[in-house]
């Protein structure tokens, strides 16, 4: 019986040092934790930002990409006839621009777009040389 009591003594002594390892390491992890936490909040903070930047970054490389691929340079786009697409696949030019260009129609020449107010002097000089009235 004696041994008996001795033999679970010992089993029990392993067990609850187990424990006491286990519950320093779980105090230790905290303890880290708590002291790194601020810089993980930053860290997850700037890579928002970066993310938000890059996102945009794809928004204006894929708008780049859109309008070079519908830039047709052998033909100029007629401002009396061309539809509200292919006013909007010149450089700069916005869906509400192409739309208050369409309703300014007929046009005598390409710079009455600036004469009349329908675009800035600056907007026309992206695509005065991809335009025409004829």
């Amino acid at each position: 019986m004696l041994l008996l009591a001795g033999l679970a003594g010992c089993n029990s002594s392993p067990t609850q040092d187990q424990r006491q390892r286990d519950e320093k390491t779980r105090e230790e992890a905290a303890k880290a934790t708590e002291r790194i936490k601020p810089e993980l909040k930053e860290a997850g903070k700037e890579l928002g930002q970066a993310a938000r930047q890059a996102a945009e970054d794809a928004r204006s490389a894929a708008q780049g990409v859109k309008e070079g691929w519908n830039h047709d340079h052998s033909r100029p786009v007629n401002l009396n006839s061309a539809p509200e697409s292919e006013l909007t696949s010149l450089p700069g030019i916005s869906s509400a621009e192409a739309r208050k260009i369409i309703h300014g129609r007929p046009y005598h020449s390409k710079d009455e777009l600036v004469t009349r107010g329908m675009l800035s002097r600056e907007d026309y000089k992206n695509i005065r040389d991809y335009i025409s009235t004829e």
